[in-house]
């Protein structure tokens, strides 16, 4: 049996990787796609992998409120999904919302989904917080060494452009961001309050995009109670993540080059200071994917008790 999906926020570059996803997902079915730049024309022209007739609609929150779909997916800018999530909770409140802003990160009432971290917590939610990309790895590297640490982890960011959304900007202008690396919200980032919330610690963050289109690298700048090896810290992320198909622990630093188009994020380049008290891993994921899109399908497939990785290309 097809479970339907609607989408609303589909122009962005998650949004055609989400309609990618259900479209190749063997028990969903895209209902409706939203999105008032192309309303009227056909997802299949703008869509490949896409197969069928649905045309973009320009649907105001009432609308999606009366469409009746399983599943709500809100790929807005912060700020947006508000006025959605009250329709859906007066004329739907049976329908899962996945939500890929901000807007809900902070509210313990939303099921928070980073799944490597927090599928424990489920408890069959129908309000669903996807993380944010830069969140996802930051969490992913910090959280099995969290109880050794004295200070706050210092975390330096470099994106591909696509991070900084379609709306033209410096931070997504080839000429601008040619030969170049552009740092941004160096202090009290929404990524900073999210993982520092989410993780019960205070994280430093200091984002910058780079001219690459799509994929991210963060390096953690990690303080130690004692000092420890670099296989000690190895195991804790063996330990962590053995299970996870879509957590990779490697041994050396990953590149984004390597990680930009994959489902999954890498974990890798442990090393230890001399006297072994600051240690440093680097963590890289594709913002559009793990960071976004793919990690949405796996909180999709766990809110409609199918197999978490159903439809995720491994």
């Amino acid at each position: 049996m097809s479970r339907s999906v609607g989408l609303v926020g589909a122009r962005g570059h998650t949004g055609a990787e989400l309609i990618r996803l259900i479209a190749g997902h063997p028990h969903l079915r895209l209902d409706f796609v939203s999105s008032r730049e192309l309303d009227g024309q056909r997802v299949a022209d703008h869509q490949p992998d896409y197969q069928g007739d649905l045309v973009y609609e320009n649907l105001d929150p009432a609308a999606v409120a009366t469409k009746g779909c399983d599943v709500v997916i809100l790929a807005l800018p912060n700020g947006a999904s508000v006025n959605f999530v009250d329709a859906l909770d007066a004329a739907a409140p049976e329908t899962i919302i996945i939500d890929l802003s901000a807007d809900h990160r902070f509210d313990r009432s939303w099921y928070y989904g980073l799944p490597e971290l927090t599928r424990e917590r489920y408890r069959g939610q129908r309000r669903i917080s996807n993380p944010g990309c830069y969140a996802t790895a930051i969490q992913l590297a910090v959280a099995p060494l969290k109880d050794l640490l004295t200070g706050p982890p210092v975390c330096f960011g470099v994106s591909g452009y696509s991070g900084a959304g379609t709306t033209p900007s410096p931070r997504n202008d080839p000429e601008q961001l040619r030969d170049n690396l552009m740092p941004y919200g160096l202090v009290d980032h929404m990524h900073e309050r999210e993982c520092s919330f989410q993780l019960g610690i205070p994280v430093e963050f200091m984002p910058h995009v780079a001219p690459h289109f799509r994929g991210l690298t963060v390096t953690c700048n990690l303080y130690l109670d004692r000092a420890r090896s670099e296989d000690e810290l190895m195991r804790r992320y063996r330990t962590r993540y053995g299970d996870e198909p879509l957590v990779h622990v490697v041994d050396e630093a990953p590149w984004v080059s390597r990680i930009a188009g994959k489902h999954y994020a890498e974990i890798g380049g442990v090393r230890v200071a001399p006297g072994g008290k600051r240690a440093v891993v680097v963590v890289c994921l594709d913002n559009l994917l793990k960071g976004a899109a793919t990690q949405a399908m796996q909180n999709l497939n766990d809110a409609l008790s199918m197999r978490e990785l159903k439809g995720i290309p491994l």
